[in-house]
């Protein structure tokens, strides 16, 4: 049995245990907050009795084996390595830093102390996104990749109102990019690779991060073009063209179905069984590298996430974003 620890108490961790709960071998054993009142308030929903408000005790501790991170996106790197360090196997919500030279760092100290460190990227671990790329061979040359992500953000309201919430601030290396755009790019990432050309623009905010953006990445044979908003929302699906037919994807951001239209006027559903939260497959994904020894996963590998991130460092870059983060 692998015993978790989970950092945040928030609603995506309440998400990833709905899932985790249904894979074997993986106990939830321990909850770390700020707080002690926080910690014993999200523990006794799960009816765990060890709770930390010490990140250090808690990375030392022999009660646990691995441990979730869902923490602000600034945190990431500095708790990762901190875990790694404790020799603790580690599933960092995405986008697992700040900037590339954290990520770096993150994937140095789990080779150095041996243990597994995955990008919690829930789509591409997903059943349909597989079946994208068993059936993408049936589309022929692929030459174009549209993806966008829109939601548009509740704190955007307060943010209007005048209240900067973390989804809005810097100091937390978020905004658009990083929070949703990264949804549209991993899996860009890891059905094509590295691109050899990125354009990128977006709509900053007063606060300092963008509210919105477009990027534009060249391969040699094709071109990709992805949107992202936290500011509007669309509903559109993900397109791959190939010179045979198109695969249509929905939701990029956990795909809940796919098919294929052919160029000749005839479609094929691709779409396959699902019937576990979204978060389940990620959870089972690191269990099961976990219990085969092994370091990272093939899937949201370190190269996936090194080159998705080199991808919104560019963009940063170009659209003018900086994160204290980058300044250390």
């Amino acid at each position: 049995m692998i015993r978790l620890g989970v950092i945040g108490t928030n609603w995506i961790t309440e998400r990833f245990l709905e899932g985790a709960k249904h894979v074997a071998d993986l106990s939830l054993t321990a909850v770390y907050s700020r707080t002690e009142e926080k910690a014993k308030e999200f523990a006794g929903k799960y009816r765990v009795s060890r709770i930390f408000t010490n990140l250090e005790e808690m990375a030392a501790s022999d009660e646990i084996d691995a441990v979730y991170i869902a923490s602000p996106n600034s945190h990431h790197c500095r708790q990762a390595v901190l875990f790694l360090q404790g020799k603790k196997h580690v599933l960092c919500e995405k986008p697992m830093a700040s900037n590339v030279r954290e990520v770096k760092q993150m994937i140095e100290a789990a080779q150095q102390n041996g243990v597994l460190l995955m990008e919690a990227m829930k789509s591409t671990i997903m059943p349909n996104f597989r079946s994208v790329q068993e059936n993408i061979g049936k589309i022929g040359e692929v030459r174009r990749f549209t993806a966008s992500f829109c939601q548009y953000s509740s704190r955007y309201d307060s943010y209007k109102q005048g209240t900067v919430l973390n989804a809005f601030n810097p100091e937390f290396s978020s905004g658009s990019l990083m929070d949703l755009g990264i949804y549209v790019l991993y899996p860009l990432v890891v059905l094509f690779g590295k691109p050899n050309k990125v354009q990128a623009t977006g709509t900053m905010l007063e606060s300092g991060v963008d509210g919105q953006g477009s990027i534009l990445l060249s391969y040699d044979d094709m071109e990709a073009v992805v949107m992202y908003s936290k500011i509007t929302q669309s509903d559109q699906p993900t397109e791959i063209q190939g010179e045979l037919g198109s695969i249509l994807i929905q939701k990029i951001s956990g795909p809940v179905a796919a098919s294929i239209q052919y160029r000749d006027g005839t479609a094929e559903n691709i779409t396959v069984n699902q019937d576990m939260p979204s978060m389940y497959y990620e959870a089972k994904e690191f269990v099961e590298l976990i219990q085969q020894g092994k370091k990272q996963s093939d899937i949201n590998s370190f190269s996936h996430s090194l080159a998705t991130m080199e991808i919104m460092d560019e963009a940063r870059r170009q659209i003018g974003i900086v994160f204290p983060a980058d300044r250390l």
